[in-house]
């Protein structure tokens, strides 16, 4: 008998331990979701803050501006009509001749207008309008620089490595070129031409891996078109191969271009591009990138590489070298980019905010409470505390919850058919934004207005009723009070919701190109407006590099402002919170 209950006893702890073991290991499965679930979530915001970083600052450019009266005031009267006939963009580009004289060329004054949009013009045009005392004198104006010389300061677009350059340097003009020599048996350019010849050596490795895989095509192909087509290219990259290896040749001059990287060299105020360097490093051939060289000898010089290729870049070398002067001159300065903030959208990401889409979302979203949420709460009310119980109001409640998993874009189609189409309402407006978002967000404000009613306690109705009170009085003084912090936490979550949707809205025309931002009244809820979501979509298809950062800033202002309303709903709930 003893050893029946040793063994039960027995049988019992080692079930226990492997309850406990499960436990355990349950435990570690929670505390396993948690941390992955929060290191996915560390490593979405923390790319997508890496990505905002360039977009948070930018690179202004202030020039002295003469506000000569024959461009500027085309009548010469000061009148406004008169002034802003002026020509304000020459104005910027005759101060920015002035920082390079020598620049004649139509082609170089292209690329050097280049670091700058002309829409900027339309600042100095407004600030002489508002003051025509400004005419006649010489006013400093500050703008953004172009979105690829900005990105280039910031160093994402272009990889580069200035270095000093060894012992003295010879130069002298040779026809329509410059040679540069090193003094006595220095080879100034054997670094750089090592480094050349071995990226062309590893073009030549990936293209020649290239070529393999073509013939390998060409030689397990089922007809004779594909096989074809295989040599063809095989044999494109296999001269590829065969010319790139004789450009890594040691044995002969070294011609940068297309594949090379870009050397340029700073002598005397001027800067010289290599166009050759000779086998032993020792002399090169360049031509005049920006200033005015001097022939002679040089004790002083910098040896400047590219290292990013001119065809994986939109800056051109010139622009590079004029950026790179203007920096240094002190007339590009790097601060915080309030024009993100400040302004609409724009087709220069230079000039591209989000203001526009934050008061298009403001309008939208205002819209949508006044509707979505008396409608909602009036609704849930009706059927939670006065509707009967029959086969009319099942057939409701089962709509509902099934609205309430219906696709977004659906309500987007309604709205464009309904609203639109049907009642001839404005495109792209505010207004009809918010009654789409309003009926997709009732259901949601309906299910959880109805689930905060019905946590209300029984007692509370009961109570209610026993003191005299009629029902109504019951539901609105008693059980509504209680039941508001649910209320306003399901509401306010269902608009939260609404402000990320960008399908719906999509089909209504808020995609539109909206580059001044609506009125803030009355009349903003019927002009063209765009909100966030679409504006990120809109953004992040934007052929320019610097729209990429700019949407992962918008993103995380739209991220802030989703935020914002689920830190305002856990507020109210707390505040209006009562425990029983």
């Amino acid at each position: 008998m003893t050893d029946a209950r040793i063994d039960i006893g027995a049988a019992v702890r080692r079930r226990l331990a492997r309850r406990h073991r499960a436990e355990r290991r349950f435990q570690a499965y929670g505390v396993a979701a948690l941390l992955a679930a929060g290191a996915f979530l560390v490593l979405l915001l923390g790319s997508i803050f890496v990505q905002a970083i360039p977009a948070f600052t930018t690179h202004t450019l202030t020039l002295d501006v003469e506000i000569s009266a024959e461009l500027a005031d085309p009548r010469g009267d000061r009148s406004e009509a008169s002034l802003r006939r002026g020509s304000y963009n020459t104005l910027i580009q005759d101060a920015l001749r002035e920082q390079f004289p020598g620049v004649e060329d139509r082609a170089e004054l292209r690329e050097l207008f280049g670091l700058y949009s002309a829409v900027n013009a339309a600042r100095l045009l407004n600030a002489v309008a508002e003051d025509p005392q400004l005419v006649g004198q010489r006013v400093r104006f500050s703008f953004p620089i172009s979105d690829d010389a900005d990105l280039y300061l910031k160093g994402v677009t272009v990889r580069e490595r200035m270095e000093p350059g060894e012992g003295r340097l010879n130069a002298r003009l040779d026809g329509e070129r410059w040679r540069l020599e090193g003094d006595g048996a220095r080879a100034p350019f054997a670094g750089v031409l090592g480094e050349a010849r071995a990226q062309l050596a590893d073009q030549a490795g990936r293209i020649a891996r290239q070529r393999d895989a073509a013939r390998a095509r060409a030689q397990t192909a089922d007809d004779a078109d594909t096989r074809s087509a295989a040599e063809a290219e095989a044999e494109r990259l296999a001269a590829r191969v065969s010319r790139l290896q004789g450009l890594a040749g040691a044995d002969q001059r070294l011609e940068l271009g297309p594949a090379t990287k870009t050397v340029l060299v700073r002598l005397n105020g001027a800067v010289l591009r290599l166009t050759e360097i000779d086998a032993d490093g020792r002399g090169a051939s360049a031509e005049r990138l920006i200033g005015a060289a001097q022939a002679g000898q040089s004790q002083t010089w910098t040896l400047w590489s590219l290292f990013t290729p001119p065809g994986a870049r939109l800056i051109s070398d010139r622009q590079i070298a004029w950026t790179r002067t203007l920096a240094e001159r002190g007339l590009v300065k790097d601060g915080f980019n309030t024009i993100l903030f400040t302004r609409a959208d724009s087709r220069e990401p230079e000039l591209a905010g989000v203001l526009g889409a934050i008061i298009g979302s403001v309008l939208t979203m205002a819209i949508t409470m006044l509707l979505a949420a008396p409608i909602g709460v009036g609704t849930a009310i009706y059927l939670e505390e006065y509707a009967p119980k029959n086969r009319w109001t099942d057939l409701i409640e089962v709509n509902i919850n099934n609205l309430a998993a219906v696709p977004s874009i659906v309500f987007g189609l309604l709205g464009l058919a309904v609203f639109i189409n049907l009642f001839g309402m404005p495109r792209s407006a505010p207004l009809v934004g918010g009654m789409v978002l309003a009926l997709m967000t009732l259901p949601t404000v309906i299910i959880s207005s109805r689930a905060a009613l019905r946590a209300v306690p029984p007692s509370i109705r009961e109570a209610a009723l026993g003191v005299g009170a009629s029902h109504t009085q019951a539901v609105f003084h008693h059980v509504l009070p209680m039941a508001m912090p649910g209320i306003l936490t399901g509401s306010i979550i269902g608009l939260a919701q609404a402000l990320g949707e960008t399908a719906p809205l999509l089909m209504i025309g808020m995609v539109a190109f909206i580059a001044d931002p609506p009125a803030l009244g009355l009349a903003g809820f019927t002009e063209p407006a765009t909100v966030m979501p679409v504006q990120i979509f809109l953004w992040s298809s934007g052929a320019e590099r610097a729209f990429e950062a700019r949407t992962a800033a918008a993103i995380l202002v739209l991220l802030s402002l989703m935020i914002l309303f689920n830190a305002l709903a856990i507020y109210l709930r707390r505040r209006f919170e009562r425990r029983w």
